[in-house]
């Protein structure tokens, strides 16, 4: 029996920004944009991982929502509670400088880490936690 990662959901609150990041900025390609019931899901991934994608979703995705689940949800996005992604990269400092120019809100510079990576870590625009990892070798 196999067992891999399929997909993974990052809560956004503006889908059109979320894509300037995601898309824009780290280059992942988006996969499909679907509308349903005044809600969006558009599906981004890494060209280096066909079989993984990436949805972003209203913070909470689910019609029958009271509007006040709603507005918690929206306030813990905000306050960036909700959990992100760790992304692996080949370059960490690249990747930081390249997110860093094109105006990413930086939580973390570069830094050794004592379990064996080196990473930083980012807001993405709706303020969910992003780090970029790379393992260290030696």
């Amino acid at each position: 029996m196999t067992i891999k990662l399929s997909q993974c959901f990052i809560a956004v609150d503006d889908h059109d920004r979320a894509l300037g990041f995601y898309r824009d900025i780290l280059g992942l390609e988006v996969r499909n944009d679907v509308g349903f019931e005044g809600m969006r899901w558009v599906t981004v991934g890494s060209p280096a991982q066909p079989d993984v994608e990436i949805v972003l979703e209203p913070p909470l995705a689910d019609p029958n929502a009271s509007p006040a689940d709603r507005q918690a949800m929206a306030e813990l996005l905000a306050k960036g509670l909700l959990r992100g992604v760790i992304f692996s990269t080949d370059d960490c400092d690249a990747t930081f400088e390249k997110i860093w120019a094109a105006g990413g809100e930086v939580l973390q510079e570069p830094v050794d880490q004592p379990y064996g990576v080196r990473d930083c870590a980012f807001r993405d625009p709706s303020g969910n936690m992003l780090r970029f990892t790379q393992p260290r070798t030696g």
